[in-house]
């Protein structure tokens, strides 16, 4: 297969954690018989640099003429770059809202998943995360509160502040239609989290979905009120699998998930829209901090490139080929810093970014050769 691929670079550490995984990337294609064509675009502060502007048309026009993109992460420090004293339109982040709005991405896929080898990372008690866990935050991404109408006036004489919840019928099957196609990759189950004893969007939630199951007959489906789902996910996370939510519920689901695999440097990230199109990016900020110095972690950059090749390629055994590659390294006792607990460095083989990279690509292996 031949594969057209924008890639974004961006700030901070995102050059070289993007490095990495086209390395893995590349490895993949020599194994399996592939060839990715990749360009590479300016957005975040590289772009405000070069252009002025946090993301240029023309550099939309490059994400828009490829199957997918693969970003690193953008921004700077909050309080000293010159970028965040710039009119919020202008800073860093704008490129991205830009970029998710241009391309229509609707859907944001989290997958949170416990890796035995790092279980001691995990928050939540032994007996729990002994378990382990393997889920998906599917979060409708372009809908709801953050989308409705707003307004802060004075009415008799204090201030008011309104914000809109609002969801179409379209919005919300769209969305459904996502998690059950990306359950069906999966372990066939969904679980949708509304609020619908108090609230109308919930309840009109409630009932697309339900409609949008009866063409999924293999898939079970539960739904599981927003209170009750927060509360699960610390006591029993090995019972989710793909966990369907509108925007604000799975903007707070998802950190409260990625909190509890023990490193936000694990944890990969896809926005698709209503093509196989997608963007794939780390969860990760750009920890300008460590950049340049050879440290961070690419695995959540080279696990986007898995989800990339999963769900826009359909390449379900070149994306296992990775993963399975991760596992191996961790296995074997390889760690960046930000997995090793304080006073257990002598227990793992201690690598900088370039060189987990070298390890995971070394580690791609088509079964049938």
């Amino acid at each position: 297969m031949k594969m057209k691929v924008t890639c974004i670079p961006g700030d901070g550490i995102g050059p070289e954690i993007v490095a990495e995984a086209r390395k893995v990337l590349d490895k993949v294609c020599s194994e399996f018989g592939h060839e990715i064509e990749y360009k590479d675009v300016l957005m975040g502060g590289c772009s405000i640099d070069a252009t002025g502007v946090p993301l240029t048309d023309e550099a939309i026009e490059d994400c828009k003429s490829a199957d997918a993109v693969l970003m690193g992460s953008i921004g700077g420090n909050t309080s000293t770059s010159p970028w965040y004293k710039l009119e919020p339109s202008l800073r860093p982040e704008a490129g991205l809202l830009k970029l998710r709005k241009s391309l229509n991405l609707f859907a944001n896929l989290r997958p949170a998943y416990l890796y035995p080898e790092l279980k001691d990372a995990c928050p939540l008690k032994e007996s729990t995360s002994e378990k382990g866990f393997d889920m998906l935050i599917m979060r409708e991404l372009t809908g709801g509160l953050y989308f409705g109408k707003r307004s802060t006036e004075e009415r008799n004489g204090e201030m008011v502040a309104v914000d809109t919840l609002e969801y179409k019928e379209s919005e919300i099957r769209r969305i459904a239609i996502k998690a059950f196609d990306v359950a069906m990759k999966r372990r066939k189950s969904v679980i949708s989290v509304d609020k619908a004893n108090v609230l109308d969007s919930s309840r009109l939630w409630r009932k697309v979905v339900e409609e949008v199951k009866k063409d999924y007959p293999e898939v079970s489906l539960e739904h599981m009120l927003v209170d009750n789902c927060a509360m699960q996910l610390v006591k029993d996370p090995s019972q989710f699998d793909v966990v369907l939510t509108e925007n604000m519920f799975g903007d707070i689901l998802s950190d409260e998930a990625s909190m509890i695999t023990g490193s936000i440097g694990m944890l990969p990230s896809a926005s698709l829209n209503d093509t196989k199109f997608g963007l794939y990016e780390p969860s990760h900020g750009s920890a300008p901090d460590i950049a340049g110095q050879d440290i961070a972690n690419p695995i959540a950059t080279v696990l986007s490139a898995a989800m990339m090749l999963r769900y826009t390629f359909d390449l379900d055994k070149e994306a296992d080929s990775i993963e399975e590659a991760v596992r191996k390294v961790l296995e074997e006792g390889y760690r960046t810093t930000d997995l090793v607990l304080k006073g257990q460095e002598k227990d793992f083989t201690l690598v900088g970014c370039s060189r987990m990279g070298d390890l995971l690509a070394e580690r791609i292996i088509n079964c049938k050769n």
